[in-house]
């Protein structure tokens, strides 16, 4: 079994994700990656990004281990992605995992021991639930290869209710390296789908709770990191800059039922 510690560089381990969520396209199966191995991989091309995770030492001791490799995919492909990891891949499944928790959660392990692999279904059932659908074709796994869409990986990071240093991190380079949507006046998948974001939240007062308390929290971590000469001014505002963006489209975007009903109850 895995130590919960991945055994690879990162450019290794990039290797390894990306190739089995290639393989699972080669066979009509829909894989994404998510978690902070896909906030790497999405941004770790873009200029100044290295740079940061140098600065606020995101990859230095501690900070450099990758815990394991999370993925994503639909449940009505559960057959195809079991048969993707213990027959093609010869990877080790977790037997207690896979007896209760098989309709929503997978876990398997390196043949070599060199990584855990969590497989969910459909949506993120943490804090707050994050559904991306269960068949493909029809839900929102395709917005993006080979990671899930930037959106996701922010909504991701914002759900957590008691976030940490890495996951506030990560946000600061997802935020960094990539513009808003509706900034950019053009939806790709190298913009943050604001839309998206505020749809949900506004959906959810719960997360839209957490996810605004997140954003403060990363505000404060920045003016610290400011103060501290670690990070120069011109990033600092770029990136509150878009999140001020993205608290302003939140809170523009019409609040449903469930949401009004739900913040009446409060904390």
């Amino acid at each position: 079994m895995s130590s919960k510690r991945v055994k690879l560089t990162a450019d290794e381990f990039v290797k390894e994700a990306v190739g089995i969520v290639s393989k699972a396209s080669e066979k009509g199966v829909v894989l994404r990656i998510l978690g902070a191995l896909g906030v790497y991989i999405h941004s770790v091309d873009k200029p100044g990004v290295l740079d940061i995770y140098e600065k606020l030492g995101r990859f230095k001791g501690e900070g450099l281990v990758f815990t394991d490799l999370d993925l994503m995919g639909y449940s009505k492909q559960r057959k195809e992605i079991i048969e993707l990891f213990e027959k093609d891949l010869k990877f080790n499944y977790d037997p207690y995992v896979k007896a209760l928790f098989a309709g929503r959660r997978l876990i398997y392990y390196h043949p070599a021991g060199l990584y855990q692999v969590d497989v969910f279904f459909d949506k993120l059932e943490f804090s707050h639930d994050i559904d991306f659908g269960s068949k493909p074709g029809k839900g929102l796994l395709e917005l993006d290869y080979p990671t899930v869409s930037l959106a996701h990986l922010v909504l991701e990071k914002l759900q957590i209710h008691e976030i940490n240093w890495k996951d506030l991190v990560d946000l600061f380079v997802l935020f960094y390296s990539h513009n808003l949507c509706s900034l950019e006046g053009v939806k790709t998948r190298e913009c943050i789908d604001d839309d998206l974001i505020s749809s949900l939240l506004s959906d959810d007062w719960g997360f839209w709770y957490d996810a605004m308390l997140n954003i403060v929290k990363l505000k404060e971590m920045l003016t610290g990191k400011l103060a501290e000469g670690v990070i120069g001014s011109d990033i600092a505002e770029r990136v509150l800059d878009r999140l001020d963006a993205l608290v302003r489209r939140v809170e523009s975007t019409p609040k449903t039922k469930n949401w009004i009903k739900r913040s009446k109850v409060g904390t």
